[in-house]
């Protein structure tokens, strides 16, 4: 907020209409050509850090559902060596890579905000329905209600708003979201699956095992 407080303080709206980038256009005329690189540099190193927190932060979300019974074992594995859950790891690559096959950032930047943004809104949107029907639930952090019903707003905004400004981009992440579902019914729900499909989950999953040198979090063995 202070970074585009200073933004407008010192750029007219037409300098921030025009920029392309708008923090190098602030360097250039706060700094001038002496120390004009700052803003760049440190612009990439919170990029390298952002980048490095969601490495962490995204490999462990598919740990931690896998360890809960919402993806597949496999993906609940530890490297024995690194003590990092290495097949998430080489999974969100590989997703990462996908993203990167466009050329338009701005296509990619609409995709990722709205598909955060639509898990971010029902995350929020439960814990609200929570606080409504069971108040008295035992709840180690609890903030002041006004605070995730201004969220939600501003997230369902962020959800609305591309519908009618790029469809098509909509349209591309609820069909990657909901592209989970037969994954989801396949490997998790399917409970009275044949003895053949079994035997290939269980082969699967020894595979990924041996490959990535990694056991399950208690030190057991994919079955």
């Amino acid at each position: 907020m202070l970074a585009n407080v200073a933004y407008f303080a010192v750029l007219s709206p037409t300098e921030l209409l025009s920029s392309n980038a708008v923090a190098v256009t602030f360097a250039n005329k706060l700094f001038g050509d002496s120390f004009r690189w700052l803003m760049p540099f440190f612009v990439a190193c919170s990029t390298f850090g952002a980048v490095n927190g969601g490495i962490f932060a995204s490999s462990r979300l598919f740990f931690v559902g896998a360890r809960n019974g919402h993806m597949p074992r496999c993906m609940a594995l530890i490297n024995m060596t690194t003590m990092t859950p290495m097949p998430c790891l080489i999974l969100l690559c590989f997703i990462t890579l996908a993203m990167l096959s466009t050329s338009n950032v701005y296509v990619l930047i609409n995709f990722t905000s709205f598909v955060e943004s639509f898990f971010i809104t029902f995350s929020v949107g439960g814990l609200l329905y929570l606080r409504w029907k069971q108040p008295d639930l035992e709840r180690p952090i609890k903030v002041h209600i006004a605070l995730p019903i201004t969220f939600f707003i501003v997230c369902s905004f962020l959800i609305v708003m591309p519908i009618f400004e790029e469809p098509e981009v909509v349209g591309i992440g609820l069909g990657l979201i909901f592209s989970g579902v037969p994954v989801y019914l396949a490997c998790i729900s399917w409970t009275s699956r044949p003895p053949w499909v079994t035997r290939g989950v269980a082969k699967v999953d020894s595979a990924v095992q041996k490959l990535f040198y990694a056991v399950q979090e208690d030190g057991g063995k994919a079955e």
